[in-house]
């Protein structure tokens, strides 16, 4: 998998969270796939049920932010992660035991390939942009939503879309 976040800022990150007494940190993939953003509804069982989040989850005690990014997104959409392009934002919340969580969001390509959830996490997804209608009424927070809508005017990336050659590669 490559990478364009060097270890310095990825260590700026883990220090400033420290320092703001974060106790969780997780990782969220912003993946785009036919011009539209792969956001996952997550299991009714599941905390914070019928939630629609980026692909992502905790990193384990020793794991590298990047890894486990790698790792979460193979286990709930069965897509492999190709690169990790850009280093978004983060926003914190609240985890299911009450602890102070900082989700880093990351935009990343994924080779091609089907989309597969583990149903036990995650009951659906949706391939959105923040126009669409439905995108609106769906259950997204705030965090999420101003992440998407960030990317999605970022000079840099809509250069990217331009680039026919950068998509054919990684996407059907």
């Amino acid at each position: 998998m490559k990478s364009n976040i060097n270890k310095a800022t990825i260590q700026r990150l883990l220090n400033q969270a420290k320092k703001d007494g974060i106790q969780k940190i997780v990782v969220r993939a912003i993946i785009r796939r036919d011009n539209k953003f792969l956001l996952l509804e997550r299991a009714p069982s599941e905390f914070l049920g019928g939630l629609v989040v980026l692909p992502g989850g905790a990193v384990n005690t020793g794991e590298g932010l990047l890894h486990a990014l790698a790792r979460e997104v193979k286990e709930e959409t069965n897509l492999a992660v190709a690169e990790i392009t850009a280093y978004i934002e983060a926003f914190n919340c609240v985890s299911s035991s009450g602890k102070k969580t900082r989700q880093f969001n990351f935009f990343v390509k994924t080779v091609a390939g089907n989309i597969k959830l583990d149903l036990s996490e995650h009951s659906k997804y949706f391939l959105l942009d923040p126009s669409d209608k439905e995108f609106s009424e769906l259950n997204i927070s705030d965090g999420t939503k101003t992440v998407l809508l960030k990317v999605k005017k970022d000079k840099w990336y809509n250069e990217k879309m331009l680039e026919q050659n950068f998509w054919k590669k990684y996407f059907k």
